[in-house]
């Protein structure tokens, strides 16, 4: 059977180095399944794996496409059968119009949720969901401060923080979507600069955060630690400004501030099957009801993924770039 698939020979920037290829599939082995991919998101992350800056490096030539959501063709495996959809846990290549991958790598979805909404769900809801619930117990009424709000996971952050009660404090870059975030149930959001923090600080008064979500690194990552209670945890998900995080040895010795890492594919590695299931499960059923969404600004075919990357650094891009077979 005949596909095709977006691949890298070498390492560099996706606009330079990837290539729309056909290729030929093999036959099932026992307990695999043959996957049609209907969508796959280009993730921050997406385009690290195809510089060699991820924190997996694949053998080349590789396809691209961390996440996607598919509908399973054929299979040998007792677990799924053709017509049921799912979700790949570890990289199948999703930036594809097929895949193929063993039982044990994927997760069952409900048929009625949104194919674009469950493209994006192994990253974004996890990484906020996790945010929430692995580090700290959360009350109801507490305070958890994030940058990058605008983002995919910040989305997602604040709309789980709200479902249970928990108080965001954010911070963007671009002002002009804060009514945006605010509907989403933001609290509070401020400009991430620092008078947008002054103004944040005096807006909480003596009330402190418990944790600190950052996706940027340096100086707006030392402003949202400075919002942290005495033994706070400020989690580093993401660097987006490519800065390191250097921090002053006040918070340390004074508040005590504890500084940890988010990777969801560790998670994914280290944690047991019923635990992984039990959160994708809970995840799903927010996305398929609605109460769970990402904004998304386009979708693009395979074949015109020039067109789709650059849409990417367009100012007034609101949302995912996703590939959606039609």
């Amino acid at each position: 059977m005949k596909s095709r698939h977006l691949v890298f020979n070498q390492f560099g920037a996706a606009s330079t180095v990837l290539n729309l290829e056909s290729f030929t599939l093999p036959p099932l082995k026992a307990g695999e399944l043959l996957l049609e991919i209907q969508a796959s998101p280009i993730n921050p992350a997406d385009l690290n794996f195809i510089e060699g800056t991820y924190g997996i490096k694949p053998e080349l030539p590789a396809t691209a496409g961390i996440e996607c959501f598919a509908t399973v063709l054929e299979s040998q495996s007792e677990r799924f059968s053709p017509g049921e959809t799912v979700m790949p846990l570890s990289r199948v290549g999703g930036w594809a119009d097929h895949a193929i991958t063993h039982e044990q790598n994927l997760i069952r979805l409900p048929s009625e949720i949104d194919p674009l909404q469950a493209a994006m769900l192994k990253v974004n809801p996890a990484t906020a969901f996790l945010l929430l619930n692995h580090f700290e117990s959360l009350q109801a009424g507490d305070w958890v401060v994030l940058n990058a709000a605008n983002s995919g996971v910040g989305q997602c952050t604040i709309q789980l923080a709200k479902h249970l009660g928990i108080q965001t404090l954010c911070f963007l870059r671009n002002t002009s979507l804060i009514s945006e975030l605010k509907k989403l149930g933001a609290t509070k959001v401020f400009e991430d600069s620092t008078t947008g923090y002054a103004s944040a600080l005096e807006s909480l008064g003596k009330e402190r955060a418990k944790l600190a979500f950052n996706a940027v690194g340096g100086e707006s990552a030392l402003r949202i630690m400075k919002l942290l209670g005495p033994s706070g945890t400020h989690i580093t998900y993401g660097a987006m400004a490519k800065k390191p995080l250097t921090v002053p040895n006040g918070p340390l010795i004074f508040n005590d501030i504890r500084l940890r890492g988010l990777w969801v594919t560790q998670w994914i590695r280290e944690s047991d099957p019923q635990t992984i299931n039990q959160t994708y499960a809970e995840l799903a059923e927010l996305v398929r009801s609605g109460k769970l969404t990402q904004a998304i600004d386009s979708t693009y075919d395979l074949a015109d993924f020039s067109s789709a990357l650059a849409r990417l650094n367009q100012p007034k891009r609101l949302g995912k770039i996703i590939f959606h077979k039609k």
